[in-house]
């Protein structure tokens, strides 16, 4: 059985988190863990119009995020990971200076300390240089920081495509199966078939 860790934080861009949750939910032999925080769930019913019960209906265990005492807040917890998709500056913030205050920090950093990987949806625009010392920061620390941008190489159609294809990436770091998330780059091709 592979376990992963899902946490939604309060930046925009929820439907990640909830895709993810999804596709995961359609593989055999996965199972989520899922904690979100108080602006997680705000901006998941502001941007989706999703109730916190219709959220953790997605997944297969439910943690509070003010429970310290999780499961998942211990090194001993086997899994995979964790994503935070998407990630606030301030999780980011968090997560940077080992600041373990919440559930979602507490498991990243448990992933940090076991050497588990740990991806990071950081979800800002612009960025202002604390931003970037503090992706630069989890980066040296063993985090992949992914931000949810669009591959326009892939030819979107729909917001739910340019969605799949960064979930379809985030499953490929955890060696998830999938189908169909991601259209896979085949290299450039002339018209004239020169290469």
């Amino acid at each position: 059985m592979n376990r992963l860790v899902v946490a939604i934080t309060g930046a925009s861009g929820a439907v990640y988190g909830v895709r993810l949750l999804q596709a995961l939910a359609a593989l055999d032999g996965w199972q989520t863990h899922l904690v979100c925080s108080p602006s997680g769930l705000l901006t998941a019913h502001h941007e989706l119009g999703m109730q916190r019960p219709q959220i953790e209906a997605l997944a297969d265990v439910v943690h509070n995020v003010r429970d310290i005492g999780a499961t998942i807040a211990s090194g001993s917890f086997r899994c995979d990971g964790m994503v935070v998709a998407p990630c606030s500056m301030r999780t980011l913030a968090a997560i940077a200076t080992g600041m373990a205050d919440n559930l979602v920090t507490r498991a990243a950093d448990v992933m940090l300390k076991e050497r588990r990987r740990l991806v990071l949806l950081a979800r800002e625009t612009p960025l202002h240089l604390v931003h970037l010392r503090n992706m630069t920061t989890v980066t040296e620390m063993g985090a992949i920081v992914l931000p949810p941008v669009p591959a326009f190489y892939a030819h979107p159609r729909t917001v739910d495509d340019i969605v799949d294809h960064t979930v379809g990436r985030v499953l490929d770091l955890f060696d998830a199966p999938h189908q169909g998330l991601v259209r896979r780059w085949q290299g450039l091709r002339s018209e004239a078939g020169a290469a």
